[in-house]
């Protein structure tokens, strides 16, 4: 059976922005388009097929195959429609025996340089070349292949995911433009003219030597087999698709499952994906493969005792152990002394019933969520500024913004989607910001330079946010019709008053950030009067003491030069995960319900109490860090964890190991055995999104279907599994499909009160608010006025972090992530993403490797005052003199072993950003890099 290609009408060129109308005739057919639109895409429209090869929607005209050949009353010659735009009463004639033999030419000599093996070919079925040449009635070749030809070119099989074969290759130019164009990487090329040009990948001629970050755009970009996937060639081409929502970082991405028989061969990024339209990086595209891991646990364990070894056991054995444990422990130590931590990896419907069953059942509100960690500053942050939890921009908004500033985050490897549309935005001529302790890649590269970059000293954002809006009120660059239209002038007098304090002056902070007072103020002056100007900030900006303040500091920007509520403008947080926006509003915080309502409020509880049946404690519940503390006290017993590994996402691991131990009941939900279930008492098997039905949201808001592609591995989705667990523990908890469950939570919630599944499969996806003001989503929040009413100035006073370099611990470690890793690694370690990116590396300045007898490639001991650690060194500018950076996606380093249990004095997200240590060599090679006790450290010659 022949593949069915499952993307979408493809119309050749990109559409025209134009407003203004003009009408052609095509074929004796009258079609109106805007002005600027191509004769193709115009004769696509209107329902006209014309040959085409080198073009496609997704990519500028290019005009190099000469396929789309038309005739144009009036006009010489047979140009091509893709480059040719449309003008009023134009008359086009698409086909003629003339065009015809033409094109049949064309074809010709494409088809008398390719392997003639369609019936052994992957891409045989789904080849535009193929095809064409069908289309165009190519019966016969007159050329044979004695003369010159490009048969016999070596395949490069270099990349783990996909193939190049330059045989097969029509140099089109697709492959090129989607990485310039597209991914913004430029790692392709052109080399040679005429017969002689072929395309390249970077000086070495193959993919994993090259500049490519295989995102996959050329893949998808290429119309014959010359790039493949390796899945497609293993497997065959698929004959299904499914229409999912990637599970890795906070763009969301859309993707159509492509499947052969009940194996998923590929995953295809979505052209009418809102958050990435047709693109995609390399963990969506190719790093899926996780869930065929021989490493996923597919049956319910349990164990009395960690001491113990694990057992399978029945799913209903299972699932009546947790419930009597629970139970028991309640029974026996309080209703306060259990609860459970949602995921943000899981999707709304799943964490929604996880706090359901926290408030419900157990009885208390002792439910957090892994965004404690990460983004809970976020949420407090710009609640306290604008009224609402959440950024205030869709990431298309980033093409029209004139300024960007980007602090605490690194796109283009945490958020690689959103990272090639913003460069795609600095190509055009946006001014750029950078704000970062490290040099990130958009700091400088061959195509792309910042501005300003204030490589600030790791601890000191505040300062240096309060310091840039000193300069803009003390030089008279705030925008006055604005705050007096839409802030809080009470508040915005106290706030300015505090902000022209001298302490807050670029002079003065020079000396504490250590950034050059006149950079700071050219920064300043640039975000404030450079046109539309947008922030976007990651966890740079959030796990820190004063995480909260920095969040305030930045809305604080934003009002103060009116970049709210416009295309190009806002704050917005480039949140972690798949689903961090998502857990939080479904009510993952101790002290809120879904919609950020707090539990004390008794108008809201009796909304919750009428639907479910029960009783609602009016007290907040325990965060995170108090579950462990009442833990290693003996007051906190049983804990569900749903799919998040603690033991490597949280700070002081020490303390959390011995928390964890301390208990008689740890439950472990998750696809893998990772480091937190050495600890628990039983393990549940969960499900990969691609085995599940639900939904996630966006760090832009946007509600995306997650629809079940294959069926889980586990016999069980994860929200009937806490469902039966509910039942188990006495409550009636209720559900025939997850659909039911985002019923409830729109019946519930007022931002998502307009949200349904029926509507997410009409309009693809939903920004919420969702509402009966807003029917269809809300891309941009704040257009006429904040959501609290008044935008509100909070005072951001700087404070700086207790954690202090002394001349024991001289360095300062800061943490982040790369782009072929995600998050703790427990998925991605588990694929070839390896090749790229194998162990967790600490970064460190020239200057103070030299100093310490340090070179590249060493092992080094990584120590703080919490612990150590022992890893690798790698000698680099990146970072500046004085500071030391890591990842920490490998267990085996267990990187917060050495951060410390400082946290945002808000919402106690951990200062991961700043933690004072040393680094010396390790002389004598160690047995094992990672995490050493006292013991096994003395024997290492350091």
């Amino acid at each position: 059976m022949a593949f069915v290609d499952v993307k979408i009408k493809d119309l050749g060129t990109p559409p025209s922005r134009s407003s203004k109308l003009v009408t052609v005739e095509i074929d004796g057919i009258k079609v109106r388009v805007p002005e600027g639109t191509s004769v193709l895409r115009a004769a696509s429209i209107a329902g006209i097929r014309i040959p085409k090869l080198c073009a496609t929607d997704t990519l500028k005209a290019f005009g190099s195959c000469r396929l789309c050949i038309v005739e144009i009353e009036g006009k010489k010659g047979y140009p091509a429609s893709c480059t040719t735009l449309v003008e009023e009463g134009m008359k086009v004639r698409t086909h003629s025996e003339r065009l015809e033999k033409l094109r049949r030419g064309i074809m010709e000599l494409y088809i008398s340089d390719h392997p003639l093996d369609c019936l052994t070919c992957p891409a045989n079925g789904n080849c535009e070349l193929q095809d064409m040449a069908g289309y165009v009635g190519l019966r016969e070749v007159r050329y044979g292949f004695d003369g010159k030809n490009h048969l016999n070119l070596p395949k490069d099989d270099s990349n783990p995911y996909f193939t190049f074969d330059p045989s097969k290759c029509i140099v089109c130019y697709r492959c090129v433009r989607a990485c310039d164009e597209i991914q913004n990487t430029i790692a392709l090329t052109v080399e040679g003219r005429g017969f002689a040009s072929l395309v390249k990948p970077g000086p070495t001629g193959r993919f994993i030597t090259s500049e490519c970050v295989s995102c996959g755009a050329c893949v998808f970009a290429c119309p014959t087999s010359a790039l493949m996937e390796k899945s497609v060639i293993e497997h065959g081409m698929p004959d299904r698709s499914v229409k999912t929502t990637c599970a890795f970082c906070g763009v969301g991405c859309s993707f159509n499952a492509e499947v052969k028989g009940d194996k998923v061969v590929r995953m295809v990024p979505n052209k009418e994906g809102g958050a990435n339209h047709g693109h995609s990086c390399v963990k969506g595209r190719f790093a899926w493969v996780y869930v065929y891991s021989k490493d996923r646990v597919t049956k319910p364990m349990l164990r009395k005792s960690i001491d113990e070894p694990w057992r399978e056991v029945s799913w209903e054995e299972a699932i009546n152990y947790v419930a009597n444990e629970f139970r028991r422990i309640q029974e026996k130590y309080g209703k306060y002394s259990i609860g459970a931590i949602t995921s943000s990896r899981c999707t709304n419907e799943e964490v929604y019933t996880i706090q359901k069953l926290v408030r419900a059942v157990f009885g208390n509100n002792n439910v957090d969520t892994c965004a404690r960690v990460c983004h809970s500053p976020t949420g407090y942050g710009l609640k306290a500024a604008f009224g609402t939890s959440a950024g205030t921009n869709n990431f298309d908004s980033v093409l029209f913004a004139d300024v960007i500033m980007v602090i605490g985050a690194n796109p283009t490897e945490g958020h690689p989607v959103f990272g090639a549309l913003l460069k795609r935005r600095l190509r055009e001529g946006a001014k750029l910001i950078v704000i970062d302790p490290r040099k990130i890649e958009l700091v400088k590269t061959p195509h792309i330079r910042a501005d300003y970059h204030l490589q600030l000293k790791p601890g000191t954002n505040v300062a240096i946010l309060n310091a840039m809006a000193h300069t803009i009120v003390s030089e008279g660059l705030e925008n006055r019709e604005f705050i007096e239209k839409r802030c809080d002038t009470e508040a915005y007098k106290k706030w300015r008053e505090f902000i022209l304090r001298p302490e807050n002056s670029p002079e003065a902070v020079e000396k504490i950030a250590g950034v050059p007072a006149e950079l700071i103020r050219g920064a300043a002056r640039l975000y404030a009067t450079g046109g539309r100007a947008a922030i976007y900030y990651g966890l740079g900006v959030t796990e820190h003491t004063q995480g909260t303040t920095a969040v305030l500091a930045l809305a604080n920007l934003a009002m103060l030069t009116g970049n709210v509520g416009r295309e190009g403008t806002g704050v917005n947080p480039l949140r972690g995960q798949n689903n961090v926006q998502g857990s939080c509003d479904m009510g993952s915080f101790p002290h809120e319900f879904s919609g950020y309502r707090h539990v004390s409020d008794p108008e809201v509880r009796k909304l919750f109490e009428d639907a479910w049946g029960v009783s609602i404690d009016p007290e907040p519940g325990l965060r995170i860090p108090n579950m462990w503390m009442l833990a290693l006290e003996g007051k906190f017993k049983g804990i569900y964890i749903q799919g998040e590994d603690v033991l490597q996402s949280d700070p002081d691991v020490h303390r959390v190991v011995e928390a964890l131990k301390s208990m008689e009941c740890v439950v472990v939900h998750d696809i893998f055995m990772n480091e937190t279930a050495k600890y628990a008492h039983v393990f549940l098997p969960g499900c990969s999104f691609l085995e599940k039905d639900g939904t996630f949201t966006n760090a832009e808001r946007r509600i995306q279907l997650v629809r079940q592609v294959i069926p889980p591995m586990c016999g069980k989705q994860e929200w009937e599994v806490v469902m039966e667990i509910a039942k188990a523990m006495g409550y009636n908890m209720h559900y025939n499909h997850a659909s039911e469950i985002m019923d409830e939570i729109a019946r519930l919630t007022p931002t998502f009160s307009g949200v349904s599944y029926e509507k997410l499969e009409r309009l693809g996806s939903i920004q919420w608010p969702c509402n009966e003001k807003a029917p269809e989503g809300t891309p941009i929040m704040h257009k006429d006025s904040f959501v609290r009413g008044k935008g509100m100035f909070h005072i951001t006073a700087f404070v700086p972090s207790p954690e202090r370099t002394t001349e024991r611990y001289p360095l300062l470690l800061t943490t982040g992530r790369t782009l072929f890793q995600y998050n703790v690694g427990t998925q991605t370690r588990r694929t070839p993403n390896v090749v790229w990116y194998k162990e967790d590396v600490l970064e460190i300045h020239p200057n103070d490797a030299e100093e310490r007898g340090i070179k590249d490639g060493d092992y080094v001991k990584l120590e703080s005052r919490k612990g150590w650690v022992i890893l690798k060194a790698k000698i680099s500018d990146r970072v500046a003199p004085g500071v030391v950076y890591t990842t920490f996606h490998f267990p085996e380093i267990r990187i917060n072993v050495v951060t410390t249990d400082y946290s945002d004095w808000a919402t106690n997200c951990p200062e991961y950003k700043v933690t004072a240590v040393q680094v010396t060599p390790v002389y004598q090679k160690p047995e094992f890099v990672g995490v050493y006790t006292e013991k096994e450290f003395a024997g290492a010659e350091v």
